[in-house]
């Protein structure tokens, strides 16, 4: 397959991509799942301090730490990355 032109590079360059960030899992019974209602809270098997991991689709692409960002008590979260996962290039 022959490298992409300029011109094709730089439309893809454009293209937005979705991150999935994930803060741990939980692991609920089926009977702790069909009781939920609302203000129940899941038990995540990570800690505040853990690192996150970043997705693009079902591949990992990174980690990082949460951050709050602003200062002015909104609570608007943010990424900063620490690790980078080696890409093959492959699709």
């Amino acid at each position: 397959m022959a490298d992409p032109t300029p011109e094709a590079k730089s439309a893809l360059s454009r293209v937005p991509v979705e991150i999935t960030i994930s803060v741990g899992r939980a692991h609920p019974t089926v009977s702790e799942l069909l009781n939920m209602k609302r203000d129940t809270v899941l038990t995540l098997d990570r800690g505040v301090a853990d690192p996150v991991e970043l997705y693009a689709g079902d591949r990992l692409i990174g980690r990082g730490e949460l951050q709050e960002i602003g200062g002015d008590g909104s609570g608007r979260l943010a990424v900063r990355l620490t690790e980078v996962t080696e890409t093959d290039g492959a699709a």
